[in-house]
């Protein structure tokens, strides 16, 4: 996993240069002087960060048919319009549900949360942003017999950013640190290559980014245009709520935990036990908070992951921190002793602030955790698409299944004609049967939006059986 390693890119380091004449050439030549937006449109491929299909994969890449973004240079609104399909079949795609068809997706956003990305996406948003920076520096460098203009300054996100400007004015490359709550501070870099006259500016005819070592985005661009009308973006951003906490009693010393990703809190003879820890360390502390609440003066000590993907394990710091193991499939265990020992100082977490080395337990096809009363069986799900250290949880005493990305209701595209089964789900139910687990309840990590309860014959129907 090259998650904190850079691209060594820039051989030497040389004079200081006037960082502000060295901007203000980059924006006169790009055509950024007096901008009001840009649009650009392409085609070529996006890839989604931390939804490999096993720890060692790349991120899982998909065909972007059409792909336009238009970014307002007045307040840093942005909107992209992407159509995509499945690039990578098998595995499905890696970590995703399986596209069928095409996807259209539209993403907008608003300042201050888009600079640190635009930045990275636009080479006239980096001269524009760099010129506003109040500690710019820049020093003349050498690669491949070419001459550079290394222009450093601190990004909105208090990391060090710095673009590479050759001598026709033109910004080749730039390259920063981002948070990312599982990996830590990763290296985010761009490569602007083939400038050609598009809309009236120079513009790159391919953009490259890379996100801890793996590309993120990779496009040819085809057309540009400038001072089209902007996007239309909410002039005020709703606050993010808090995270949450609700319980559900399921039987005396088993609840399960809504308010975002289920949980599962079990209350062992001398213990508790937490059934995945999922999205982030706020939602974790939430949860940890509930779990005391309902077993008081036990502590933390287990937690079950269900497999490596980033909205999965963006939690498990916080129960490292708190003295927690951590139970996985045994594939997931060197990954995580690997990144998590990136530092994580651009946004410190409750691990960072608290540092603890991380304990393990080990799933190699079963494990049973018992204390006489409460019966927790681990499977491992082979040849399952999503996740190749996929666990899959069971309660016996409860008749309760605990899976994740198996099924995803109302995630069944069955009022297609013809009717689409997702291949993920075909395989959860083939472990039931083949485990012959007695199933009345199940419980999907993503829970359906209603919070209704689940039972088996809502998962048959999801792949066309009553």
């Amino acid at each position: 996993m090259a998650i904190s390693a850079a691209t060594i890119w820039v051989a030497s380091a040389g004079a200081k240069a006037d960082a502000k004449s060295v901007l203000a050439n980059a924006s006169k030549a790009l055509g950024a002087d007096g901008l009001k937006t840009l649009e650009f449109t392409g085609s070529g491929y996006d890839f989604v960060i931390g939804q490999n299909a096993s720890p060692s994969a790349a991120w899982p890449r998909f065909n972007d048919k059409t792909y336009t973004r238009v970014v307002s240079f007045d307040n840093w609104a942005t909107r992209m319009q992407r159509v995509r399909t499945q690039a990578e079949n098998p595995p499905h795609g890696g970590g995703q549900q399986p596209i069928i068809g095409d996807q259209n997706q539209v993403q907008t956003a608003q300042a201050p949360a888009s600079t640190d990305e635009l930045m990275m996406t636009l080479p006239q948003a980096f001269v524009r942003i760099a010129l506003a920076a109040n500690d710019v520096t820049a020093t003349t460098e050498r690669k491949g017999g070419k001459k550079y203009t290394a222009v450093s300054f601190t990004a909105a996100n208090k990391a060090k950013t710095t673009g590479w400007i050759n001598d026709q004015n033109l910004v080749e490359r730039v390259e920063t640190k981002i948070d990312n709550n599982v990996y830590g501070d990763i290296v985010f870099e761009t490569a602007f290559s083939d400038y050609k006259t598009m809309g009236g500016v120079p513009f790159p005819g391919h953009i490259l980014q890379r996100q801890g070592g793996y590309p993120v985005l990779d496009l040819n661009i085809t057309e540009v245009k400038i001072n089209v009308p902007a996007p239309t973006i909410p002039t005020v951003r709703a606050a993010a709520p808090a995270a949450t906490a609700t319980s559900e009693k399921l039987s005396d010393g088993v609840w399960l935990i809504t308010g975002g990703y289920a949980s599962l809190v079990v209350d062992m003879k001398d213990h508790i036990l937490v059934i995945e820890g999922g999205q982030s360390d706020q939602r974790s502390q939430a949860v940890i908070a509930e779990a005391k609440r309902l077993v008081p003066g036990k502590s933390i000590t287990e937690l079950v992951n269900t497999h490596s993907h980033v909205d999965h394990a963006g939690g498990l710091r916080a129960y490292v921190a708190e003295g927690a193991t951590i139970i996985t499939q045994e594939i997931n265990k060197p990954y995580y002793e690997k990144i998590w020992k990136t530092p994580h100082t651009l946004a410190p977490d409750r691990l960072a602030m608290n540092p603890k080395k991380p304990t393990f337990k080990t799933v190699k096809e079963k494990m049973t955790l018992s204390d006489g009363n409460h019966v927790v069986e681990l499977y491992h799900m082979t040849d399952f698409g999503h996740h190749t250290g996929m666990l899959l949880v069971y309660l016996p005493k409860e008749k309760v299944l605990i899976e994740a990305d198996g099924f995803n209701p109302p995630g069944t595209l069955l009022t297609q004609t013809p009717a689409v089964i997702s291949p993920y789900t075909q395989s959860l139910v083939a472990h039931v049967e083949r485990l012959k687990l007695d199933v009345e309840r199940v419980i999907p990590i993503h829970l359906p939006a209603d919070n209704r309860k689940v039972g088996m014959p809502e998962l048959l129907k999801a792949i066309g059986r009553s």
